[in-house]
């Protein structure tokens, strides 16, 4: 026999292998969804070879490839007392509504509150009643930790909002003190800190459950430039030297964003982009790795060479650029430059400094005749007053050039 399994969330993959658990124990693949049908974990189990890709039907497929259902889909399976239900719930094939094969729902529940669903899509023959019995057992399992981590995760948002948010030190500090309170153990693990932004929504309820953002310990809305508002996460790493769970979890929070119906491309909505700080061991840096994310998030706006997620490591110039005064960039030498009307020329200008002040290079960039680079070069230096043959003229430059796009 062989398993196939893919995490989706939780940094600890106890959601994943308790789902694993419940594949095996029914041999059929499983799907684990909280219960606003948030997609948490799946797995997929064939003993025979790879599962067919024609045996999920659409329900399924867009379950797993946008980590959510349709209302119309919640309702149409709640339709049959899934939210009541304390036994496995068979529910047939209805292909009118996308549902070409049945399967059976195991309600997720605590204490006798539904928190979520298992999903077992059938199979020939079916499980029998001993196998489901042990797999209900699983889902009480599921059911405990997921109860533990609601009850922590509404602590660790307001937390982790007061950390980002402080103005005096002795307001972080103190914020910081009670997040680490909250954490136990897991505050001296190491982590990263990941902003996406701009977030659609000030609302906390239109914020995804912390148990749906892959490896997220944490997160909340925070203000963004202007009116506009920042998701921050908090993201548990395996190590300080792999980065990948805190990357992994913002760009599935821009391809939701994408999915859920705002223009973009490639599933990004467009305007949103995500930052990764540095990572850190223990919280007394978390200001910091705040201000590293936020940083790489508008870089990753400015610059699409980085994004749609850049990393604080990676963004290399635009750490000093980013922590320029907004005014930084409307150095009164090159004010007239930045003109509208002299947008070609100082498109002209900044690959013409990217390119190290190789004219060839720059020219077949932008596919203008070396001559007329020279020319329009010129006109440069006419309205800076600049000397493009001087090393710190070429640096104001370049640097305000970089600038104005963020």
């Amino acid at each position: 026999m062989r398993q196939n399994a893919r995490v989706t969330t939780d940094s600890k993959g106890d959601y994943q292998e308790l789902v694993d658990e419940v594949s095996e124990l029914l041999g059929a693949p499983a799907t684990l969804e909280n219960r606003d049908f948030e997609l948490i974990a799946f797995g997929a189990y064939d003993s025979e070879g790879d599962l067919d890709p024609s045996a999920l039907d659409p329900v399924r497929t867009r379950s797993i490839l946008t980590r959510r259902s349709t209302a119309a889909v919640r309702a149409w399976f709640e339709s049959f007392g899934i939210t009541r239900a304390t036994a496995p719930v068979r529910i047939p094939p209805t292909p009118e509504a996308g549902v070409y094969r049945g399967r059976t729902c195991l309600p997720v529940r605590h204490r006798g509150v539904v928190l979520g669903y298992v999903w077992l899509l059938d199979t020939d023959p079916g499980p029998t009643r001993r196998q489901l019995t042990a797999a209900m057992e699983v889902t009480a399992r599921i059911g405990a930790l997921l109860a533990d981590e609601a009850q922590h995760g509404a602590d660790l948002s307001r937390e982790l909002r007061a950390v980002l948010t402080a103005e005096r030190d002795w307001q972080r500090d103190m914020a910081v003190a009670e997040l680490r309170s909250a954490l136990g153990a897991r505050a001296d693990t190491p982590h990263a800190v990941v902003c996406v932004a701009p977030w659609p929504s000030a609302d906390p309820d239109d914020a995804p459950s912390v148990r749906t953002v892959p490896g997220a310990t944490a997160l909340c809305t925070v203000p963004w430039e202007a009116s506009a508002v920042s998701l921050a996460l908090l993201v548990r790493l395996r190590s300080a030297d792999l980065p990948a769970p805190a990357t992994s979890a913002a760009g599935r929070l821009l391809e939701r964003l994408g999915a859920g119906g705002t223009s973009g491309t490639a599933g990004v909505a467009a305007g949103v982009a995500a930052g990764v700080s540095a990572p850190r061991t223990g919280l007394a840096e978390l200001g910091a790795a705040w201000w590293e994310a936020s940083a790489a998030a508008r870089t990753a706006r400015a610059e699409s060479r980085f994004g749609p997620v850049a990393q604080w490591t990676s963004i290399g110039a635009f750490r000093l650029l980013t922590a320029l005064p907004p005014h930084a960039a409307h150095d009164p030498a090159v004010r007239a430059l930045l003109s509208p009307a002299h947008r070609e020329l100082a498109r002209t200008a900044e690959v013409y400094l990217d390119c190290a002040g190789q004219a060839g290079r720059a020219a077949a960039e932008l596919g203008i005749h070396r001559q007329t680079l020279y020319y329009r070069l010129s006109r440069v230096e006419q309205l800076t007053a600049l000397d493009l043959d001087d090393g710190e003229d070429r640096l104001l430059l370049h640097m305000a050039l970089k600038a104005r796009r963020l």
